[in-house]
């Protein structure tokens, strides 16, 4: 089983980043779960969302504790949350950046999400969403195909601008 932790704010789409990856996930004809934790739901504050990718029927539904990949759609989240906490050794790190991360000892990647959804007028409410790129970024990286993405994201959503942000995500990762 594959799990990944997603760390964001909310108002930025990481919540919605999950159900994507899992819908992909399906479509490459796995078993996915997604779902989010939070406390006060409010724009803004932290939420972890979380999604496990399987070849065989799903039959846990707790919060991922040792995840394979942690994503992090807001830098901001490290200064009050270990977003590394019990990450599984070899785990993977995504990172909402426009610069290599700082992560010692942890395989990573960045790519600039914000700057992405910014470029294609991703926004609600004055902040960029999040949730559409990540998925190209998710698939550049191999955990789904970049067809599923593409599939997954026009099942949830009819503007193009989220495909096209996907393309640039897909593209522009980089460790």
């Amino acid at each position: 089983m594959f799990e990944i932790r997603i760390h964001s704010r909310g108002g930025q789409g990481g919540v919605t980043a999950a159900r994507l990856i899992a819908l992909a996930a399906i479509r490459d004809g796995k078993y996915a779960t997604a779902f989010p934790f939070y406390g006060a739901e409010r724009r803004g504050a932290p939420v972890v969302s979380f999604v496990r990718i399987n070849e065989k029927p799903i039959k846990v539904y707790s919060q991922i504790r040792r995840p394979d990949m942690v994503v992090v759609l807001d830098a901001s989240v490290m200064e009050t949350v270990d977003v590394l906490h019990g990450l599984r050794p070899g785990g993977t790190v995504l990172l909402n950046s426009a610069h290599k991360s700082q992560f010692k000892d942890v395989k990573s990647y960045h790519v600039d999400l914000t700057g992405i959804a910014l470029r294609e007028n991703l926004v609600v409410a004055g902040s960029p969403i999040l949730n559409t790129p990540v998925l190209g970024a998710l698939a550049k990286l191999g955990i789904i195909t970049a067809e599923s993405a593409k599939k997954a994201i026009g099942e949830m959503f009819t503007d193009e601008r989220n495909a096209r942000a996907a393309d640039a995500a897909f593209r522009e990762v980089a460790a």
